[in-house]
């Protein structure tokens, strides 16, 4: 059985721990408060400055405000784009009460099932999200984040100190996450504040964050991903944070903000990568042009002339802002090679793994230990482990930390069957190596097991089959061959901009059809038999994703 936690003795840094958000937000209040918090572009193009002395005004005054409204002890629903209407109303949600962070994407009618299961008193929603809530007459709707955001009504000194006298137990539930992941079984997960605020504390002691850095939060914030990682942890350290304005001013958002860190999923990363190669590619030297083409970023790197790559790496550094020094990636398989591209430029990428149960952080690369391969070692504070593992050290990985769930919402057999000896039991598959270090396998749920007892992961697979350049995305599953024994499926989306680019023209079925298979049968002569890809469906359109871009196992995709 592997065990994996943190050296005690191992160097750390040295920082301030919470047990709740008040206490954060008034120690940087009072160590950065005339920093910048936010940085908030407005309508006319203009910005708004958040200070960290405005945040905590407007923090005493919006928990004033609740209370005010009778609702101390309720349940209050964020829901919306990232803002900070949404933080704000959040961080006060939690300290009057219960924040219940909901996707944004879910219809009208999921939202309201949602809220009514969560017992929720009022929402708090940008104006598409309380637009979209009209059609089912959603009438305990009241806040809406912009007004939220401009809330200028003063907090007097009689209500402070009662909003600081506000008992936050660290065993009591303060927020509340309705999480689906990608099987679709939505459970409640009730977090304390203290689980995560533990788990800043965590991550903060092996990944330096500097007072006056900067980082544009990109993924959703309902998510503990986005949430504890990309925002209340950047509090707790004087940094500033801004808003992406879509997945398609990414590029023109890094150079306006200027960020020295960045929170992302491998997709992102990866398309990232991507646009740097393909610029190279057009603006460098003729003669070097193939290789920006044919290889990696790092490997074409490796192979032009010094001064050469000096020059390359300057222009992308500055398309890039000119300060992104770290990236943070989590909540997918990540492929090595972009670990790489990005080292190349001179920009750390820390890989890490963690469940929203987890608040999310159980393990990480970090600033004192990096193996691209694997998703790091426990974070200092928590204890990993290997449950049952088989005869290549696979079996599922079991947590226990200060970081981990109080339970599920209102259902005690869940919470009882996650549970085992103070562990909780994470339905991943992993091992750990002598360093400490966690790879991650994939879901118990999703591994394929032949007739002859062989385990087959489908995330490892399909991380290799997105180092094929002509396949765009994929799902493994189980198939069954001709004789009905389950054999490997793999669904497939092909590249076909860069097919196109190869042939000069664009291409015919046949022709798609013929690079997906040689691609697939590369991969399949560097596999055991057992492991090879049988069937092949290749398909006309994108797989439907999480907001957090993972691919999901089930619904249309399955079809």
């Amino acid at each position: 059985m592997g065990i994996s936690s943190m050296n005690a003795n191992s160097d750390l840094y040295i920082v301030p721990k919470f047990s709740n958000f008040r206490d954060l937000l008034n120690y940087s209040a009072g160590q950065y408060a005339n920093q910048n918090a936010f940085q908030i572009k407005k309508e006319n193009g203009t910005y708004r400055i958040i200070t960290y002395k405005d945040l905590i005004e407007q923090y005493y005054s919006l928990c004033a405000e609740f209370i005010r409204r009778d609702l101390l002890g309720k349940r209050i629903a964020v829901i919306g784009n990232n803002s900070y209407g949404w933080v704000l109303s959040y961080l006060c949600a939690a300290t009057v009460g219960v924040a219940v962070p909901i996707d944004k994407e879910l219809c009208a009618e999921e939202i309201q099932d949602f809220c009514e299961a969560a017992e929720c008193s009022i929402i708090c929603a940008d104006n598409a999200t309380r637009e979209k809530l009209i059609q089912v007459d959603s009438s305990f709707l009241q806040y809406s984040h912009r007004d939220i955001e401009n809330f200028r009504v003063s907090c007097s000194e009689h209500e402070k100190r009662y909003i600081d006298s506000i008992a936050l137990p660290i065993d009591e539930m303060r927020v509340l996450i309705f999480t689906s992941g990608t099987t679709g079984n939505a459970k409640g997960v009730c977090l304390s504040q203290n689980n995560i605020c533990a788990n800043i504390y965590q991550t903060t002691r092996i990944v330096q964050i500097k007072p006056g850095e900067k980082t544009i939060s990109v993924l959703p914030l309902h998510h503990t991903y986005e949430c504890t990682l990309n925002c209340l942890l950047q509090l707790s350290r004087g940094a500033c944070i801004s808003y992406c304005d879509g997945l398609t001013k990414i590029a023109q958002n890094i150079q306006e903000y200027r960020p020295s860190v960045m929170v992302v999923v491998p997709a992102l990363l990866k398309m990232m990568s991507k646009r740097i190669r393909l610029s190279v590619a057009k603006e460098c030297p003729e003669k070097y042009r193939a290789l920006f083409q044919e290889k990696s970023l790092a490997q074409a790197l490796a192979e032009v002339p010094f001064f050469i790559r000096k020059i390359i790496r300057a222009k992308v550094r500055k398309t890039l802002g000119g300060k992104l020094r770290l990236v943070i990636v989590g909540a997918a398989e990540l492929d090595t090679s972009l670990v790489d591209d990005f080292s190349a430029l001179g920009i750390r990428a820390l890989q890490g793994y963690g469940l929203t149960e987890c608040a999310p952080l159980l393990a990480g690369n970090s600033d004192f230990f990096l193996d691209p391969a694997s998703t790091g070692c426990a974070i200092p504070g928590v204890i990993l482990k290997i449950l049952s593992p088989n005869e290549t050290g696979v079996g599922e990985v079991a947590v226990k930390g200060e970081n981990v769930m109080l339970g599920y919402y209102q259902d005690e057999a869940a919470t009882c069957a996650a549970m085992q000896e103070g562990f909780f039991l994470t339905g991943d598959l992993g091992c750990i190596d002598d360093k400490g270090a966690l790879f991650i396998k994939g879901r118990i749920k999703n591994v394929i097991v032949t007739s002859n007892g062989k385990n087959i992961y489908p995330e490892e697979m399909e991380t290799r089959l997105g180092e094929a350049e002509c396949i765009s995305e994929s799902l493994v599953l189980e198939g069954k061959g001709p004789d009905g024994e389950s054999c490997v499926k793999a669904k497939v989306l092909p590249n076909i901009e860069f097919i196109k680019e190869k042939l000069g023209h664009f291409p015919s079925f046949e022709e798609i059809q013929l690079y997906v298979k040689s691609a697939i049968n590369e991969l399949n002569s560097k596999l055991p038999s057992y492991k090879r890809i049988h069937i092949i469906v290749i398909l006309e359109q994108g797989l439907e994703r999480t907001t957090t871009q993972k691919i999901k196992r089930y619904g249309v995709n399955l079809a």
